[in-house]
């Protein structure tokens, strides 16, 4: 939806909250679900879709003309635009063990490569006029993956061969599209300042030198293009888990010059390191995702470890802990339970003012873990929980 027009500001939710891998299932999602919470947020209003497509659907979309042709009557019989799609995970998101899997294919591959130009592909010919689109991808890989120079050298490439074809996209059809990595927890990249330097001495050199190769035009147009193009998707909820400011870190990348291509509005578990925490802590250690889990101590040192699980099982020895934040997405609305709370407050009205001012045109609501949170804490009904998250974040909008 439009919350403001001057600076654009869009808000939609992330269709991964729906379960389904093919685009009959998407399909289906968008005419049930969709429909649903667009009458309870904007009955009357145009209403912007954030999409999940997974490699199987855009398959299927780009094999067939007449199904994109459907999916845009669909789009336009309910005031509906999709301005932005989530190509993180590639394959299965729901209904069995995802865990590190989602970073799979990653950006070594030509798969990961293939698969985000088929996404560019359809949202060119979906996107309204006047309005640019953003698809939010993989960080690279997962960390333990890369492991040698000529793995980041294949990442770096197979971005600019991306940036290349959006630079052609948009000659092509006028709409312009952008590419966000997402910096999640033990990830290649993972804090703001790992990214930014990732931006700086990487993707602005080595990245742009591979565009202008591609385009056959001068290295100075070729960084312009790639910071048009390629730029950062803002989670809230992992830069929480980062012990990062939110604010300090949109005006990091601002200050860099590197694009927030999307920013999804979202939330961590928080707690501070007790025994009755672990206890609360462990029906959230569910089998489908990879739940990182941060800890800091009052001495400053901070603790990672990949899971929930291990976690669990290691933070009672570590006494010098006081606080632990867990990569579990919980409803932006979610107040806590007992002694678990989570990181909405990080989300402070400086940081909306800095929305508001421009500091992305694309917010996206991305808690896609209804199906797995305990049921002590499941609010319940998914269309009513969207809209109370939709409330949520035009309350402090506005």
């Amino acid at each position: 939806m439009i919350v403001q027009h001057s600076p654009p500001l869009h808000l939609t939710y992330c269709l991964n909250i729906h379960p389904g891998e093919s685009w009959a299932e998407n399909f289906a999602a968008i005419r049930e679900k969709v429909t649903a919470v667009k009458a309870r947020v904007a009955p009357d209003e145009w209403f912007g879709l954030g999409l999940r497509i997974a490699h199987q659907a855009a398959e299927e979309l780009t094999a067939s003309a007449d199904l994109r042709a459907e999916a845009l009557a669909l789009f336009h019989e309910h005031q509906l635009y999709p301005y932005s799609i989530n190509g993180f995970p590639y394959g299965r998101f729901h209904a069995g063990p995802v865990k590190e899997n989602v970073y799979a294919p990653d950006w070594r591959t030509p798969e990961r490569l293939n698969y985000t130009i088929q996404l560019a592909d359809l949202l060119a010919g979906w996107l309204p006029e006047g309005i640019d689109g953003s698809i939010s991808t993989v960080p690279g890989s997962f960390k333990p993956w890369i492991t040698t120079a000529a793995d980041t050298e294949k990442m770096v490439d197979h971005l600019a061969a991306a940036v290349a074809h959006l630079v052609a996209l948009r000659e092509d059809t006028g709409r312009e599209i952008h590419l966000g990595l997402e910096p999640e927890p033990d990830c290649f990249l993972e804090t703001t300042d790992e990214t930014i330097a990732f931006f700086e001495d990487t993707i602005f050199t080595a990245g742009a030198a591979e565009v202008a190769r591609l385009l056959k035009c001068y290295r100075s147009d070729a960084e312009a293009m790639v910071r048009r193009h390629l730029g950062v998707c803002f989670d809230t909820c992992h830069v929480a888990l980062q012990f990062e400011d939110p604010v300090a870190s949109l005006r990091a990348y601002r200050d860099a010059g590197i694009r927030i291509s999307k920013v999804q509005l979202s939330a961590a578990l928080q707690a501070a390191a007790t025994p009755e925490t672990c206890a609360a802590l462990a029906p959230f250690a569910e089998p489908v995702y990879l739940h990182q889990v941060k800890g800091h101590a009052a001495s400053g040192a901070q603790f990672a470890w990949f899971d929930l699980p291990t976690a669990l099982e290691e933070i009672p020895g570590f006494t010098d802990l006081d606080e632990v934040r867990v990569h579990f997405h919980v409803p932006l609305f979610f107040t806590g339970n007992g002694p678990i709370g989570s990181t909405a407050g990080t989300l402070t009205p400086e940081f909306f003012q800095e929305l508001r001012a421009g500091a992305c045109p694309h917010l996206e609501i991305e808690t896609y873990t209804f199906d797995v949170l305990p049921p002590e804490v499941h609010p319940g009904n998914i269309v009513e929980s969207i809209a109370r998250e939709y409330a949520w974040v035009l309350e402090r909008l506005r």
